[in-house]
């Protein structure tokens, strides 16, 4: 593992940005390895959640810094997924904010459910190796810090139901009608 970029006090750098999107906007924080954390409805109140859950947990006083070049192949890539331009993300990415079976289970999520398809949360523990944890699957998909770019909205019930997710339904069905799993919903 790479030892992460300090500033000149020593500190870890950690930035963020906020970014519209066809979902809302999205907090966007990276650190010297690679894209660390998104999250949903970045209203104040959520970004100022956020940003002192991710300093707690991360050690590090996030910046705002939008024009990061740690932040900015992110931001382009995220804008061309939503305007239908890109089916997949090539960045780095930080997994420190998550680890064992849960980062185990993204991770065979980012690379092994590709664009415009959906896996059910069975399915995905059999991948990992855990046919009996899907249970424990949809726990890791409430945890994804990455969620869009690893793609915890892919993942439904086996009997066709939408399932959960972190963003709320709503959000979950826009980004399954934008790859083409769902109808564009009707309003």
């Amino acid at each position: 593992m790479n030892s992460p970029e300090q500033d000149a006090h020593g500190a870890q750098q950690l930035v963020w940005a906020v970014t519209g999107t066809g979902i809302g906007p999205l907090l966007l924080a990276a650190t010297a390895d690679g894209l660390v954390n998104v999250v949903f409805h970045a209203t104040d109140a959520v970004r100022e959640q956020a940003l002192a859950r991710l300093a707690s947990r991360l050690g590090a006083t996030p910046v705002e810094e939008p024009g990061s070049p740690l932040l900015a192949e992110a931001i382009r890539q995220l804008q061309a997924y939503f305007a239908g331009r890109r089916q997949g993300f090539e960045l780095p990415l930080d997994w420190s904010l998550i680890s064992g079976f849960n980062r185990q289970v993204l991770r065979e999520l980012a690379s092994g459910v590709p664009y415009g398809t959906v896996v059910g949360y069975g399915d995905l523990a059999r991948r990992v190796g855990q046919p009996g944890a899907a249970q424990a699957v949809g726990v890791a998909m409430a945890a994804n810090p990455l969620p869009v770019v690893v793609p915890c909205h892919r993942v439904v019930e086996s009997d066709g139901g939408i399932g959960g997710f972190g963003g709320g339904l709503e959000t979950k069905r826009a980004l399954l009608a934008l790859e083409g799993v769902l109808p564009e919903p009707l309003f």
